[in-house]
């Protein structure tokens, strides 16, 4: 009786959606990321440089998105975990909000959507209706295709038969409605995560120690040969990654010892690109040859005087704004070099100079700003700093930094509190639960990290001991066993 079935449902199939079935079968991987091309430009992070949340959570939903589509097409995979993903889509001419959260004043939106599905043209088609982006474009990517208009994948029912329940209990397949049905009834909570993936993290992280010791071996060796203050990553980088980058650094400094030197006092951060950051850090671009890095080394004294001239350039700037300090918080601005810094800084000085605000001298003292190029109005942010355009208009600056003053006084005040509170929190859950280390994403607040340590200690948790545990958006298990868990985790029983 059965062993018709699956033929008959083939048939089914292309008799109801003879438009779609034959590119099911010959959209390959290439065509997949072509296809997606303008959900990748809607949500890529490098468009939320002022936005650290948004571009954080976007790019960790990219990297599970990728071991989606890789498994997808592996040969012989039977069925992936349903995968839930939300990213912030920024507002392009194709997208609206139908269905989705309404743009915020930044020209985002938030899109959640779960990923449960079998092949790649359904999930790429689920992935751009999802984010209300245009299919049309799918259908010029493979001339086998039929012609007919793709607008209709919009309203394509996942599922269009359902089998009798008898079906999966004689071929032992999953009923992909059931599993659906309990996808949206259903949370990850901490502890059910904690008990699928515990194991698996120990595993992990027993294999990571020897690589482990020799990554702290290599960086105090650096930073004492070198005399810096710091070695850093900007990307969370595997520990062999990372060990294979101090053993690049470390034979440069054998043949240009020197050379290196002349990082003395100063933080090395391996990154993307070669330079000195905005705050004064040597930036080594990891895709970067030696010749490179050595001629980065050779320009740090000229360097050096720039960050003179910079630092100069932001007391000039805090005379001008009534003694209000300019900072620029790593976790919260794009990562700019010193020169494009120096840039920004000059623009807005110079138009401070043609249109002189009377601010009193010194009745700003103890405030912050952050200069921002792609804001066209201040704000005052949460943790108390003026978030200030270089291009907006000084009139309307000084009533809003007046207006505003109090308020940013009582919010850095509220920060101080609450960063004393986050310490201890994190100090008495690093010894209830006797972890290896405790520590947060950039992303993350510090009112996200009481909030999340706070009901940690509430909890028994077994499996953390002697863990690595980063508070996140989102649950993983990192390649060298550090445990991500989200801030907002969910406990006890499933939720219906």
């Amino acid at each position: 009786m059965f062993c018709h079935l699956r033929p008959m449902r083939r048939l089914c199939l292309e008799k109801i959606f003879p438009r779609w079935f034959p590119y099911s079968r010959a959209l390959s991987g290439a065509e997949a990321v072509n296809a997606l091309r303008p959900f990748y430009f809607a949500v890529h992070p490098d468009f939320f440089g002022q936005h650290p949340i948004e571009r954080e959570v976007n790019e960790n939903s990219l990297k599970r998105l990728s071991v989606y589509l890789e498994n997808l097409q592996k040969p012989g995979f039977k069925s992936l975990k349903p995968t839930q993903l939300t990213f912030y889509v920024r507002e392009t001419d194709q997208s609206s909000s139908d269905g989705q959260e309404p743009f915020s004043t930044s020209g985002f939106r938030a899109v959640k959507f779960t990923l449960h599905t079998r092949d790649l043209l359904s999930t790429v088609l689920y992935i751009l209706n999802s984010c209300s982006l245009s299919v049309e474009h799918i259908q010029s990517l493979n001339t086998n295709v039929h012609t007919q208009p793709l607008k209709e994948a919009k309203r394509m029912p996942d599922r269009p038969i359902k089998w009798d329940k008898s079906y999966y209990s004689f071929t032992g397949f999953k009923d992909p409605d059931e599993d659906l049905e309990q996808v949206s009834r259903m949370e990850t909570t901490l502890t059910s995560w904690l008990d699928n993936n515990g194991k698996s993290a120990v595993k992990k992280l027993e294999n990571s120690l020897p690589l482990r010791k020799e990554l702290d071996r290599l960086k105090d060796e650096l930073s004492h040969q070198l005399q810096l203050s710091d070695i850093r990553w900007q990307r969370s980088w595997g520990i062999a990654h990372r060990c294979s980058q101090l053993h690049s650094l470390g034979r440069l400094a054998q043949q240009n010892l020197e050379t290196l030197k002349k990082a003395k006092g100063c933080t090395i951060i391996f990154t993307d690109r070669s330079g000195m950051s905005a705050v004064g850090h040597v930036m080594l671009g990891t895709m970067d040859v030696h010749h490179h890095w050595t001629k980065l080394f050779e320009r740090l004294p000229s360097y050096f005087d720039l960050q003179r001239r910079l630092m100069l350039l932001e007391d000039q700037i805090s005379y001008l704004l009534g003694g209000i300090q300019v900072v620029y918080i790593e976790e919260l601005q794009p990562v700019l070099t010193l020169e494009e810094y120096y840039s920004l800084l000059d623009v807005f000085y110079n138009r401070l100079l043609k249109n002189r605000i009377p601010f009193h001298p010194r009745s700003l003292r103890g405030l912050q700003m952050i200069l921002n190029s792609d804001r066209y109005a201040p704000s005052l942010h949460e943790l108390g700093h003026f978030n200030i355009p270089a291009l907006c208009d000084p009139a309307n600056l000084q009533w809003f930094i007046l207006t505003k003053a109090q308020q940013a006084r009582e919010n850095m005040k509220r920060k101080e509190e609450l960063k004393v509170i986050e310490n201890e929190l994190i100090q008495a859950s690093t010894k209830k639960f006797s972890l290896e280390k405790l520590y947060k994403e950039p992303s993350i607040s510090s009112m996200q990290m009481v909030d999340c340590c706070k009901r940690l200690l509430e909890q028994s948790l077994p499996y953390l001991h002697g863990m690595h545990l980063c508070v996140s958006h989102f649950y993983s298990v990192m390649q060298d066993g550090d445990l991500c868990i989200p801030w907002n985790w969910k406990n006890g029983e499933a939720i219906k």
